[in-house]
């Protein structure tokens, strides 16, 4: 896929700017959906299923996605590439701008504000842990819970409240 220009901003919004192609991205990273069947019936925004395989195919084409080999019959599996996982500074950049400027609540809101409070290292803490689940890496050292763990804890937090 040839940007239309040589701006590296116009060349990211060609990939990157289709509101589905960013939720996609979100329920792979965070929601570790993986399957077409679970990025559908997952998907809060309700994306319908023809548009949800479309943008599939435009993440695996433009090199964010890759698509697992099934055999007849067997569903395929989506990993995350390098250049996919390197989005996720920039999907929660957006969500930074959300908690900021639009109105809601919620669990998911409570796991955005934990990812801002964290800060840049827990983001790479992130994408490392997404190199081992979608790339194979291997797990690096840690104490306690992974980063997806306290991430998940975060939001679980607000649903316990009366």
């Amino acid at each position: 896929m040839e940007p239309r220009s040589e701006c590296p901003i116009s060349a990211a919004v060609e990939v990157l700017g289709d509101r589905w192609v960013l939720l996609v991205l979100r329920d792979v990273m965070f929601g570790d959906r993986r399957h077409f069947r679970a990025l559908l019936t997952g998907s809060a925004e309700g994306i319908a299923s023809n548009i949800l395989a479309d943008r599939l195919v435009r993440l695996v084409d433009a090199g964010l996605l890759a698509r697992g080999t099934a055999a007849r019959g067997q569903r395929a599996r989506y990993s995350l590439t390098e250049a996919g996982i390197r989005t996720l500074p920039v999907v929660c950049a957006l969500g930074d701008w959300g908690l900021d400027w639009r109105p809601g609540g919620g669990e998911l809101r409570d796991r955005q504000r934990f990812l801002r409070e964290q800060g840049p290292a827990f983001a790479e803490e992130l994408m490392d842990e997404l190199r081992v689940r979608h790339l194979g890496a291997p797990p690096g050292p840690h104490d306690g819970p992974g980063p997806f763990a306290r991430l998940d804890a975060a939001g679980r937090e607000h649903a316990d409240l009366p």
